[in-house]
Formats: structure tokens, C-alpha cells, sequence
């Protein structure tokens, strides 16, 4: 019902040092918005989103415009599109700034996505703790994600399987997640009556 890979350490210490570094002070971060129970809440948490052009993401029902990639996503999209074999359009960057931010259960599906596309996703700073939940058993798989890692998400691994970011107060230090994507352009339909 899926395929996820675990490429373990894919930058070395002072590689993933120095990209972390320039992510903190060169993304243009925003804290993440979100509907939940028809309700505005805004997180800690803080997100951007970049890519190869000008199109629209939504997702918890808010719609992000996409900045135009910067030399560092530039080099670590070559680097993860070099290890997993496959392309991809944008990037979903997350900050958590220490444990006490995480992300619930959910899959990556939205319309804008293409369909059974691979997500490749990295992970700079702190490691963490990832769990995916098959939607239909309930089984659960925990993967320790370690600072520099890579986990690349293929197939069918979003229509059958949820993951999260649990919290913890283990970790007091932040962490970058990028998840590298393919966005798709759904045309426009218009109905002639």
C-alpha cells in the first residue's frame, strides 16, 4: 500500500550546518495558518513555499503564492533530485523551533499535487521522531529522522497511509523540513451555457 525509503544522513555535519544556517536567515518564513473546525489558528510553527513557478498551493484550506527558489533550495534540489532519481517543481519548507511544535496526522494529497508523485523529504537541525498510520489497519510505522536525512515517499504511500510529526520536550533545539514536490496546473474549465 506504499513505498517509503530511508536514505539516512545524505549531507555531511558541516553541509547540513551551513544549509540550515542560510535557511534560517534567507527563507522568507511566515507562521502557518490553518482552518481547523471553521476556525483561524496560526502556529508557532513557521512555513514557506518556493518553487519553478508562479503557481498556487492550497492546503488547510489556505492558499500559498510560490517565491522563486533561492540559491541554497537550488543546490539542495539538485542534491536530492541526484539521490532519489526523480524531478521535482517546489518545496515546502516547515521551522519547528524546538519539540513543542509538531504536525498531526495527515497525508500529502492535495488537488495540486500530481497524482502518486514521489515527496522527497529532508530534514536539517534537530533530529525527530516521524510516524506513518495505515489509514485502513491503523498499523503504525515510527522512523527516527536523523539531522541531514532524507525519507522519500513514493506510489500510493498518500492515498493508503497518514504520517505526523509527534511533540516532545525531548528536543529543544529547531528543525527545517523540506519537502521536495511536484505541483501539477489544473485547467481552468469553463462551463458554456
Amino acid at each position: 500500500d506504499g513505498e517509503a525509503y530511508y536514505y539516512g544522513t545524505v549531507l555531511s555535519p558541516p553541509e547540513g550546518t551551513l544549509y540550515f544556517d542560510q535557511l534560517i536567515k534567507n527563507i522568507e518564513w511566515e507562521n502557518e495558518k490553518a482552518m481547523m473546525f471553521g476556525k483561524l489558528i496560526v502556529t508557532k510553527r513557521k512555513v514557506a513555499w518556493y518553487g519553478d513557478e508562479s503557481f498556487p498551493y492550497t492546503y488547510s484550506k489556505r492558499t500559498k503564492l510560490v517565491q522563486a527558489w533561492t540559491k541554497e533550495l537550488k543546490a539542495l534540489k539538485r542534491i536530492i533530485e541526484d539521490q532519489t532519481g526523480e524531478t521535482y517543481n517546489s518545496c515546502l519548507l516547515n521551522l519547528f523551533h524546538n519539540g513543542d511544535e509538531g504536525m498531526g496526522w495527515h497525508s500529502d494529497d492535495e488537488k495540486e499535487l500530481l497524482d502518486n508523485a514521489p515527496i522527497a523529504s529532508l530534514s536539517l537541525g534537530a533530529g525527530r521522531n516521524f510516524i506513518f498510520k495505515h489509514k485502513a489497519s491503523k498499523k503504525t510505522i515510527p522512523i527516527f529522522l536523523d539531522s541531514d536525512s532524507l525519507l522519500l515517499m513514493k506510489g500510493i504511500t498518500q492515498k493508503y497511509w497518514q504520517h505526523r510529526l509527534p511533540t516532545t520536550k525531548k528536543v529543544t533545539t529547531p528543525r527545517i523540513n523540506l519537502t521536495f514536490r511536484t505541483i501539477v496546473k489544473h485547467p481552468r474549465v469553463d462551463i458554456l451555457k
